[in-house]
């Protein structure tokens, strides 16, 4: 199956948007960054310390700060988090914290000028990793069980314009909650709306994933977790307003729909829960939508409207004028040769009269009689321009019509 590039789309599937479900993030990608904190006061800095995932919290830590050079020490209370008030503004800062002998370090950072920062020490990475890594390899050396899999929360519809052509995107989280492969009893089967067109599976996607046409297959068994899907497609609509329907065989966790905000375009469903405008980090508005689950079987209905498109009314006129002018070249020639089928029978008659006539005055000549020498060239004349008019309307045509075998 072919796969593309995202190219202009490529920003829309990693769209910054606060979703209505966010998911817990991945410790390893948090670990040692400072993320500020505007709730917290100018100058203030906690750092929290875990084990393997947020929520494990290690409690009675002592954490390290070095500010400028210099240290200071604090405690973890019960929610693993130690704070370090009154820092100055501009101070480069790092944070350590040694938990069952491993050494945890922080990015360095700079106290701000407005509002605090949270740091978290996540302890045990590389055990987790490695633990993780085992389980995987186990399971997928064990056999598939029957089980069922669902379309994650962190999944999402996102539509954009270019050229006018309306764009679809399904980032969706294929998601097996159980510990072992699991056979849903065939593939995951999902018919694009209708309209659909051009649809392939971008780069990021499972192998497992195809399209043929507007049909998405995802075959199993589906390996514990995730297994990530990411398709794009264009919608045709000559119109503004466009109903857009989506069928969903497995149960939906939660419904996001994101769309480019284009002058007043707009989206509504029955199944939107809440509506509202974002920007993408790339600053791009996006009407962002989100809804409650959709069982299997569900249906989701999406109405746009005031989209850009363009007038087909201009195609329209070309396309008729185009047919009239191919009909009336059509009749021009026919009625071209009806004309030159009728006009030779009355040149041969009056080819025939001429002939006699001018043979009758060649008799009388030659007996000696005198003869009209006007009259006699003008039948001349008139019989080279009906000879003539002959050659020309029945000369031989392409193919060889009308040449003698």
């Amino acid at each position: 199956m072919k796969r593309i590039a995202l190219g202009v789309g490529s920003w829309a599937l990693g769209i910054g948007f606060g979703f209505a479900q966010i998911a817990m993030p991945d410790p390893a990608l948090i670990h040692g960054r400072a993320i500020p904190a505007a709730e917290l006061a100018i100058g203030t800095v906690t750092v929290r310390v875990v084990r393997e995932a947020i929520g494990n919290n290690v409690a009675g830590q002592t954490v390290r700060l070095t500010v400028n050079g210099a240290a200071r020490n604090a405690t973890t209370d019960d929610q693993g988090r130690a704070e370090f008030p009154n820092l100055p503004t501009g101070a480069e800062v790092r944070a350590e914290a040694t938990v069952n002998g491993e050494a945890l370090v922080s990015d360095t950072f700079m106290v701000p000028a407005t509002g605090g920062l949270r740091v978290i020490l996540v302890a045990g990475l590389k055990d987790a990793a490695a633990r993780k890594e085992q389980e995987a390899a186990a399971a997928a050396a064990a056999p598939a069980v029957p089980g069922v899999v669902v379309i994650g929360p962190n999944s999402r519809l996102l539509l954009e314009f270019r050229d006018d052509a309306l764009q679809m995107f399904y980032v969706l989280d294929v998601l097996n909650n159980a510990r072992t492969r699991v056979d849903i009893g065939g593939p995951l089967i999902i018919d694009l709306p209708e309209g659909a067109g051009g649809a392939a599976v971008l780069e990021g996607s499972s192998p497992s994933a195809t399209v043929s046409g507007d049909r998405l297959t995802v075959t199993g068994p589906f390996a514990p977790g995730v297994t990530s899907v990411q398709i794009g497609f264009t919608l045709r609509h000559d119109s503004p307003s466009l109903t857009v329907q989506q069928t969903w065989p497995v149960p939906m966790q939660q419904l996001t729909v994101a769309m480019e905000k284009v002058g007043s375009a707009s989206m509504q469903s029955p199944q939107f829960s809440t509506v509202g405008e974002v920007k993408a980090e790339t600053g791009t508005p996006f009407l962002l939508a989100s809804g409650p689950a959709v069982p299997a079987g569900g249906t989701v209905t999406i109405q746009l409207s005031n989209l850009p498109a363009h007038n087909p009314m201009p195609r329209y006129v070309a396309l008729t004028l185009v047919a009239a002018i191919i009909a009336c070249g059509g009749w021009l020639a026919f009625g071209a040769r009806s004309g030159a089928k009728d006009t030779r029978p009355r040149l041969i008659a009056r080819r025939k009269a001429l002939l006699a006539e001018l043979a009758a005055l060649e008799a009388r000549r030659r007996a000696g009689s005198t003869v009209d020498e006007v009259r006699r060239q003008r039948l001349v004349t008139e019989l080279e321009h009906i000879y003539g008019e002959l050659d020309e309307a029945h000369a031989p045509r392409g193919g060889g019509e009308d040449v003698a075998a």
